[in-house]
């Protein structure tokens, strides 16, 4: 546990560029198995009939009921039988962020629907947490007491006092980082479980509301948090993180307007960072800002999102060694940030670096950092390094994930694997007794944790397989949530480069009443008809090609005719961009009274919203 702390055309973005299908040297499919199959062991509350890891039984099942409410279920966070729920909701966020960008190989690879299970684990859990607008529970159980313990999570003794958050004593962090969560989730559960991913939005839309509305810092107000998960960056960051992620998965200008209104403000423009973790969101604010960008989605935001783009690019460089401050890395090429569980944040940063690599890549530019120009590819190679070095590919030839290769870990900092199974011995394992039985045991843990990805090593390369060096030893789910997308895409490819074209994002807006209201889909000199022509599924996705008639109804012609097309992501021919809007093509200048002009596009979502922004009539 952690103790503290330039617009795109909308053509079709189909590039031939060389990277290769899949990586030699490394099984990264094996790999992404086991970084999900953790998760499994990491689940509190009743365990599902498909559980794989069988060696874990059910636990914390009267969670909450102290306090009148259901809390069972969510996920310890490393390896003590804390519920906290700020790494949590990070931990989902990302996970969901992987699905995103790489669900369509992680679906090649037959894991999606245990990545999506991962997932769902946890958003039922902040459903429950969840239970009025202005209420979020953040914290099940005190790291203290359960400190003083070594015990499996089947036999805890431990407080198991429930802490939350409202108007009272708000939390803007906490709860924006499930608002984020909650967005986030809600993408990947749109196709297969639209209610459910409705809901999920339904509750975001309230927590944030709730985040921006009353102002503070959680761990002031759950104080049992400050020495395991303060909250040192405080609370703009995770405020623009929600808007951000609720804008991707609603598509609603509010949270745009507040990404552009409040960007330098808040930090986002601002601040230029060389981390990125639970604690700290703004690269990741800044890497999705820029992709927005890049989809040509910042309209007269553009000069504030250019900003969060050149601070996206600042963490880049840093990381690729080509800035003017660079993150310092070990002798054998590791990301290096701080002792305690360093590894957080070489797989959050490499996550980062993978899919703004592919945002770069699918629209057709590279980066400038202060030494040069860089390829998107370069930035792929550094990810790529990055999971190699934790796979093995390091001085020690050390595996740093559980259950990877032959020589990994075999003493993890973790109750529940350093104990024999509950199922294999049922004695009851006391408080301080599992400490003198097991935890000073120098032996190989009884249950192997696969998956899991341990702190790391120190400065130097250096790494002790002890289980009291908590330091080194101890996993977390923050640190394998982003690896998942990284691993999909070096297993299973580039996809086509579709990382700007999102899905479909028909969703409820926000509660709030601030947005500008659509205009309509038609002006009375002007009709417009828009019908659906053909279908084709490729590669498992369905596309679709509409066809749009613009008929001037009047009995003049029309001249300067402006559509504005929203909600469109894919190709589209007859019809030329001009600024946010798009005009005639350029062989035609004007419609006569009674003529029509038809223009088609192709993407794979519901139809777009065109409407008429301006016309003249002569």
């Amino acid at each position: 546990m952690e103790k503290h702390f330039k617009l795109i055309s909308m053509a079709p973005l189909f590039l031939l560029l060389c990277f290769p299908f899949a990586f030699a040297g490394h099984d990264y499919g094996q790999a992404l198995s086991k970084s999900i199959l953790f998760f499994e062991a990491q689940r509190s509350g009743y365990l599902p009939h498909n559980q794989r890891v069988t060696w874990r039984a059910n636990s914390g099942l009267n969670d909450g009921k102290s306090s009148g409410v259901d809390l069972v279920g969510g996920y310890y966070d490393a390896g003590d039988n804390v519920k906290f729920g700020l790494p949590m909701a990070f931990t989902i966020t990302m996970m969901s962020w992987s699905i995103i960008e790489y669900g369509k190989q992680m679906a090649a690879s037959g894991e999606l629907s245990h990545a999506m299970a991962a997932v769902k684990w946890g958003t039922d859990y902040f459903i429950k947490a969840h239970p009025e607008p202005y209420v979020l529970y953040g914290e099940v159980g005190d790291g203290n007491s359960d400190h003083y313990c070594w015990q499996r999570p089947e036999d805890m003794t431990t407080d198991r006092r429930a802490y939350k958050i409202d108007t009272s004593n708000p939390g803007s962090d906490l709860a924006g980082e499930t608002a984020a969560a909650m967005a986030a989730a809600s993408i990947v559960f749109r196709r297969s479980n639209p209610a459910y991913a409705n809901e999920l939005l339904a509750h975001g839309h309230q927590l944030f509301d709730f985040a921006d509305k009353y102002r503070g810092k959680y761990d002031s107000s759950i104080t049992v948090a400050q020495k395991y998960y303060r909250s040192i960056s405080g609370y703009n960051d995770e405020l623009l993180w929600a808007a951000a992620w609720l804008y991707q998965a609603t598509n609603n200008q509010y949270y745009l307007n507040y990404l552009g209104n409040n960007g330098d403000s808040m930090g986002g423009t601002g601040w230029g960072m060389t981390e990125f973790g639970w604690d700290v969101k703004y690269a990741g604010v800044q890497t999705l800002v820029a992709m927005f960008l890049m989809q040509g989605k910042a309209g007269h935001h553009a000069p504030v999102f250019e900003r969060y783009q050149q601070k996206a690019e600042y963490f880049m460089c840093s990381c690729l060694g080509k800035g003017t401050r660079n993150v310092q890395k070990t002798p054998g090429g590791l990301i290096f940030r701080q002792r305690w569980n360093n590894m957080q944040f070489v797989t959050s940063a490499s996550f980062l670096a993978t899919v703004y690599s592919d945002y770069l890549a699918s629209a057709g530019r590279s980066m400038t950092c202060a030494s040069g120009n860089v390829a998107p590819s370069e930035l792929l190679s550094f990810a790529q390094s990055q999971v190699d070095y934790i796979l093995g590919d390091n001085p020690r030839a050390t595996s740093y994930m559980v259950g990877y290769g032959n020589n990994y870990p075999r003493q993890v900092h973790h109750r529940a694997s350093s104990i024999v199974s509950i199922k294999v011995n049922p004695t009851f394992v006391s408080c301080r007794g599992g400490y003198a039985t097991w935890f000073s045991k120098k032996a190989s843990d009884p249950n192997v944790l696969i998956g899991a990805i341990v702190g790391g090593p120190d400065a130097y390369d250096n790494f002790a397989d002890e289980r009291d060096n908590y330091e080194q030893t101890e996993p977390a789910t923050y640190n394998n949530a982003p690896i998942l997308g990284i691993l999909a895409r070096l297993n299973g490819g580039h996809g086509g480069y579709n990382q700007l074209l999102p899905g479909p994002t028909q969703q409820k807006p926000a509660p709030q009443p601030k947005a500008t209201p659509a205009p309509a889909s038609t002006s009375a000199p002007i009709s417009i008809e828009q019908k659906m022509t053909t279908s084709w599924n490729a590669k498992g996705k369905t596309y679709y090609r509409y066809s749009i008639t613009v008929t001037n109804k009047s009995a003049k012609t029309l001249t300067d005719l402006k559509l504005s097309i929203s909600k469109l992501y894919g190709p589209m021919w007859g019809l030329t961009k001009s600024g946010d809007s798009y005009a005639f093509p350029s062989w035609l200048n004007s419609l006569p009274a009674g003529k029509s002009l038809e223009f088609v596009y192709i993407h794979s979502a519901s139809a777009a919203d065109v409407s008429v922004s301006s016309y003249t009539l002569a």
